[in-house]
């Protein structure tokens, strides 16, 4: 039995009132956030005090954490817009102050340094280390796909960061004789 419309935004505000902890450790588990999860179940019982007439709702708790979770997804696509924004702003005003010739010899040396020192690492290493900061896939993804763990992954992912660290704070003249770091995996 679906209950009236009135009754059904009370009874999905009930739910969450009720289960608030639990379904807050659901969703903080699913966004890694406990923040995040703790603001879009705010922002949930907001959107649950309305007048209109709600569809049919056969499972509350579930409504209310997919509710949750999709406010959730929405900021975070939003973050990423803005952030995507203040990048191109950033860009324009640097493209506007032509760099002077000096500046932008240091910045081409500083690039080769770097990929001369990601192509130091070994092969998975370097593999990890592009598909994460290049391309932006998730750690579980990655562990997935090299059939090893996320704790591996991170691990991997710190040599690499730190290698190319190293590496671009020494001097272009020493042409990284100190080889890449150690790994657990063979080249």
């Amino acid at each position: 039995m679906v209950p009236t419309e009135n009754a059904t935004w009370a009874l999905l505000r009930d739910v969450l009132a009720e289960r608030y902890d639990e379904l807050r450790k659901r969703l903080s588990r699913w966004l890694g956030s406990d923040e995040l999860a703790r603001e879009s179940l705010n922002e949930t019982w907001l959107r649950l005090h309305r007048e209109d007439k709600p569809g049919p709702v056969h499972d509350p708790a579930s409504y209310v954490l997919r509710t949750a979770a999709n406010i959730a997804t929405d900021w975070r696509r939003g973050d990423k817009r803005r952030a995507k924004r203040s990048e191109v702003r950033e860009v324009i005003e640097l493209a506007s102050s032509a760099p002077d010739a000096e500046r932008e010899l240091g910045a081409r040396q500083e690039f080769e340094m770097l990929q001369r020192a990601i192509h130091e690492l070994p092969e998975r290493t370097r593999k990890i280390l592009i598909s994460a900061r290049l391309h932006g896939r998730g750690q579980q993804e990655i562990a997935a796909e090299f059939g090893i763990s996320t704790r591996m992954v991170r691990l991997e992912l710190r040599r690499a960061l730190d290698f190319c660290e190293a590496q671009m704070q020494k001097s272009p003249d020493d042409h990284f004789l100190s080889g890449p770091p150690q790994s657990s995996w063979k080249k």
